[in-house]
């Protein structure tokens, strides 16, 4: 992490300390109140960081991105645009950090249709699937993660047609 990151996080939490004890001394009863009901959300959000915590760490234990993404080749068929979907859904970090990778898979004849299909299917985070759960409840999560997919399957397709063309 990038120790400039760092520092300006620190900075953050310092104003909002400040602003809470100078909040404090003008508004008491609103600045006890305010702190109650921040604290009570980190309380309900606690589990579900913990939850992200252990899903993220299984993830990165049992299925290996490297593993999944060399099943790309021209022939594989529904097979790889079913692991281009699920090795886009379970990557994560910073996309640059794939692009080494994503080069050496083209050069070796990975298809670009499925490499589309594994960039768009990216924007599904396992991490971030419980707080939109709880931000936005199941029907939103369900329909919002089926049209990502669809248009990741979409995107790939026009890609292989314009291959072939």
């Amino acid at each position: 992490m990038k120790k400039g990151f760092q520092f300006k996080g620190l900075k953050f939490l310092y104003v909002v300390i400040i602003a809470y004890v100078v909040l404090f001394f003008i508004e008491n009863e609103n600045a006890l109140l305010s702190l109650q009901k921040a604290l009570g959300i980190l309380y309900q959000l606690l589990p579900i960081f913990l939850f992200i915590i252990i899903i993220s760490a299984l993830i990165n234990y049992f299925l290996k991105p490297k593993q999944i993404i060399k099943h790309f080749g021209k022939d594989s068929g529904a097979k790889g645009v079913i692991y281009a979907l699920l090795a886009g859904i379970i990557s994560h970090g910073p996309m640059y950090a794939w692009y080494g990778m994503i080069q050496e898979l083209r050069e070796q004849g990975a298809k670009d249709s499925l490499l589309i299909t594994f960039f768009y299917a990216r924007a599904i985070k396992i991490p971030m699937l419980p707080f939109m759960l709880g931000i936005f409840g199941l029907a939103f999560t369900v329909i919002l993660s089926f049209y990502i997919l669809l248009f990741a399957l979409l995107q790939g397709k026009v890609m292989g047609w314009l291959e072939r063309e």
